[in-house]
């Protein structure tokens, strides 16, 4: 089993992780694969163990919005919300690579959490994290100028030629496409950056 990346894993109880063993089904998905979308409930919690997948909300008024995204190791709230508490996701979540991973339905969530409390409280650790991470993100939309904001985006990238879409970068940072491309062209003539066809350098 790849679980392993998973901080309750190794730890779990002998006959919570029976269970677990007898409840899990392995699943791949190739990229670009809507998992769910804003609205639906979710029947089962999905732990990744290879690729990464994107949670975003989305509204008539206002561009995509990235929240986070989601790597092997980590379980997703919006995904963990929606299935225990059987209310709509507040988010869409989509594979931005190839994934491989398990899942695991609803009934045996509940169940596991109750017969262990190195799960349950791995349950609680999650929300924290997120909120931490969610709070910084709204507190980056509203304080922080856009162009401050690009800047740091890219300078958190590990390669300097990155590739990427303006209109993308735009749904990382939840503005419009309009707005990033002016915002570019200002710091490619300024000499931040150097712009190429789907690909951004930084300098």
């Amino acid at each position: 089993m790849k679980l392993s990346s998973y901080p309750f894993f190794n730890t779990l109880e002998p006959d919570a992780l029976a269970f677990l063993k007898q409840h899990i089904k392995p699943i791949s998905m190739p990229k670009n694969t809507l998992l769910f979308y804003q609205g639906d409930i979710c029947k089962n919690i999905l732990w990744l163990t290879s690729g990464e997948v994107r949670l975003y909300t989305q509204s008539d008024s206002i561009e995509d919005i990235t929240l986070y995204n989601l790597k092997a190791g980590e379980q997703c709230i919006v995904n963990t919300a929606s299935l225990l508490s059987q209310t709509d996701a507040v988010a869409s979540a989509q594979t931005l690579t190839d994934i491989e991973g398990y899942l695991i339905d609803v009934e045996s969530v509940k169940k596991l959490s109750k017969m262990s409390d190195v799960y349950q409280t791995y349950l609680f650790s999650l929300y924290q994290l997120r909120f931490e991470a969610l709070t910084s993100l709204i507190n980056d939309i509203k304080f922080k100028r856009l162009d401050t904001r690009i800047v740091e985006w890219l300078s958190k990238q590990p390669h300097s030629m990155i590739t990427t879409t303006h209109e993308k970068l735009a749904s990382e940072l939840g503005t419009s496409r309009v707005v990033v491309s002016r915002i570019l062209k200002e710091l490619e003539l300024k000499g931040v950056v150097s712009l190429h066809r789907g690909q951004i350098e930084r300098l």
